[in-house]
């Protein structure tokens, strides 16, 4: 799948574009987060899975679960997107999401294996996807997106909160 172009995203959604590798695919990438995940936060201590860098910041499982969630949010903008419903899509408030969630209070390991399942999931949705779909545009939080762009903007979501989760909490 070919990289989204500027107009195909908003502005601020090329943090996580940026993110994603030119000389790999985009599904070896997709594909490979869950065990990137897996490696990373599987054996952590339970003491540490609450871990918070500095207060008022997520615990490790919190960023887990905010991962969990954005994928979510971000997947149903592709379904929608891709079937061409023209209804724009709302945004989130990604603290009041954390908050309401239950992940802090999950173990690492529950919450790494939804991961998984739903990362299966998602690429299973973004292979059957033709150029059509992958070209469709359509409106969330404001700002106008392609599908192509959304799912370059989940895979390099992922990628910013493992960096975070090894730069600032291993």
């Amino acid at each position: 799948m070919k990289r989204p172009r500027p107009d195909e995203h908003g502005d601020y959604y090329a943090i996580y574009i940026d993110r994603v590798p030119d000389d790999r695919t985009l599904a070896d990438v997709l594909g490979e987060a869950p065990d990137a995940l897996d490696a990373l936060l599987g054996d952590l201590p339970p003491g540490r899975e609450n871990f918070a860098y500095e207060p008022g910041k997520w615990t490790c499982r919190e960023v887990l679960g905010h991962v969990i969630d954005a994928e979510r949010l971000f997947a149903y903008r592709v379904l929608h997107i891709a079937r061409a419903d023209s209804a724009e899509l709302p945004g989130m408030d990604q603290d009041e999401w954390a908050e309401a969630s239950n992940a802090a209070d999950r173990p690492i390991r529950e919450l790494l294996h939804e991961f998984r399942a739903l990362r299966t999931a998602n690429a299973a949705l973004f292979g059957s996807l033709d150029e059509d779909a992958l070209s469709r545009r359509g409106v969330a939080s404001g700002a106008e997106c392609t599908v192509r762009a959304l799912i370059h903007i989940i895979a390099g979501h992922e990628l910013h909160h493992r960096d975070v989760l090894r730069e600032r909490y291993l």
